[in-house]
């Protein structure tokens, strides 16, 4: 299955269930403790809402949720949430969200795309349900009002001038973070993780629900081992999936800069498959040995750096760093880097005419724009300093040259006029032993380093399998038996390995 990364810019409290501090989204540094639990749990009204491509008997409902916790009986937003019902109620145990990637990724989409899938690893075991967090896919979006040059992904993220100056990094940066603070009001303040934490608590609520267990992709893990965290007792299996590093002092923006090593980590399975001898037929074998194919696509980029190429899509040139960032989404799967090495292809041919995929081909809608800003920006206090940026862009451009520099840039962050409302929560060892964390070992977006970390940070209460492969996303993703049935086995019988443990490369 391949995974594409247009929602994703990258991408110290333990309190129990019922005494949480929560973000107020309408002003910058308030907090209080009214929590999810302390309101009434709401209705659901479900409805048919299958899709052609989708799961049979999906249904979908609307959850009302309070615009500012602190404020339950103020305005409310209105999240999309959908369900699979288990088709074997003797088999059931209980109800198994999936958490999304992003920030901005859907809940209920991938519960769409992976539904049947799941259903038949688990056979009937949960009702599954997924929420469309705020601010993204049917629930209450936010908009900052950007021009669509600003909304590329190659300009959302920071991507360097061919000689490494971020003078105009700095500049936009600065125009976007203006431009959201005039335009993306309450709801936009109100994007965090905490939110959908207790987000996701009402949820089950409404569910009625005693206890979840959840899939958790990428950020999603972040969200999950979150709400693990505040709340430990209502959760039952949890697993979490391509883990972000919880460091609270380097949230979001050490996910973005952990980004540079996991090019490094991955980009040679791209060039064994761009140098094997099966792609002769096709024409995407780029050169005899793997080796060569890494020198072969920086001297390309440097080309297009200085001589960019029209491409299929009118008005909007392959460049440098848009090779670079074709390059960094192609990562996420195996099955991408056929359209890679056609990439490249084309881009060496001068009788061709480059055809850009669809992740670096056009803008985005200003909605995913600013949750995607919104979320990494409302969490943490980004840095300030344009010098510190300078020199650090400078010795990623030197160490890490496939990233040209990119994870640690400025973003607009840097300039946001909104100060984090609560600080970070820390994740800790203390809470039940009831989580399962998966891992490819060369992971572009979420590298192994970051897992450790979370796994360190988990202490007893989770155990570690890591898979010899690269990618991003396991769990029925990549086609690994052995870490799927990890998974499935502790889904479906609550048996965890003893201990960590590694699975080969199938």
């Amino acid at each position: 299955m391949r995974i594409r990364t247009r929602r994703t810019l990258v991408l110290a409290l333990s309190v129990s269930a019922t005494a949480t501090t929560l973000t107020a989204v309408t002003g910058p540094a308030a907090s209080a403790t009214a929590t999810p639990s302390s309101l009434a749990s709401p209705a659901l009204t479900w409805r048919p809402c299958e899709r052609p491509d989708g799961p049979a008997g999906q249904e979908c409902a609307e959850l009302p949720v309070p615009l500012d916790y602190t404020a339950p009986d103020g305005p409310q937003l209105t999240l999309s949430v959908s369900r699979l019902r288990s088709e074997d109620p003797e088999a059931r145990r209980g109800t198994l969200l999936v958490i999304p990637g992003g920030p901005g990724g859907s809940g209920v989409r991938r519960l769409t795309q992976r539904g049947e899938a799941l259903r038949r690893e688990l056979g009937g075991t949960y009702d599954l349900v997924g929420l469309d967090p705020r601010g993204t896919g049917g629930s209450t979006r936010a908009s900052c009002g950007l021009a669509a040059e600003d909304r590329h992904l190659v300009t959302l993220r920071s991507w360097p001038a061919p000689d490494g100056d971020i003078t105009e990094n700095v500049a936009r940066s600065r125009r976007v973070a203006e431009a959201c603070a005039a335009n993306g009001g309450a709801v936009l303040r109100g994007l965090t993780t905490a939110n959908e934490v207790r987000d996701i608590e009402r949820f089950r609520q409404a569910l009625g629900e005693e206890r979840l267990s959840a899939h958790g992709v990428s950020y999603g893990t972040y969200v999950g081992a979150v709400y693990a965290q505040k709340y430990p007792r209502r959760t039952d299996r949890w697993v979490l999936d391509s883990n972000d590093d919880p460091d609270p002092r380097r949230v979001a923006r050490g996910w973005l800069a952990n980004m540079a090593r996991g090019a490094e980590d991955r980009f040679p399975d791209f060039a064994a498959f761009a140098a094997d001898p099966a792609q002769e037929e096709s024409g995407l074998r780029l050169a005899e040995r793997p080796e060569d194919v890494r020198p072969l696509f920086l001297s390309l980029a440097a080309e297009l750096d200085r001589a960019p190429r029209e491409t299929t899509t009118k008005g909007v040139p392959l460049t440098g760093n848009r090779l670079r960032q074709a390059m960094q989404t192609a990562l996420y799967g195996d099955d991408a880097f056929d359209d890679l090495a056609r990439l490249i292809r084309q881009a060496r041919d001068p009788r061709a005419t480059p055809v850009l995929p669809p992740d670096v081909a056009g803008p985005l809608s200003d909605e995913e724009a600013a949750v995607i800003m919104a979320v990494v920006c409302n969490d943490v206090r980004w840095p300030t300093s344009v010098g510190a940026h300078r020199r650090a862009v400078a010795e990623s451009r030197a160490r890490y040259p496939l990233t040209a520099g990119m994870p640690v840039n400025i973003t607009p962050c840097s300039f946001w006029k909104d100060r984090p409302a609560e600080e970070p929560t820390r994740i800790t060892d203390d809470g039940p032993s009831n989580i399962l964390m998966v891992q490819n070992r060369r992971d572009p977006a979420t590298p192994y380093s970051g897992a450790l970390n979370l796994r360190s940070a988990l202490g007893d209460r989770a155990r570690l399998v890591t898979v010899e492969s690269g990618g991003h996303g396991m769990y029925l993703a990549h086609g690994n038996a052995c870490g799927d049935r990890a998974v499935t086995a502790f889904l479906r019988t609550g048996q965890r390995p003893e201990r960590d443990v590694t699975c080969p490369d199938d």
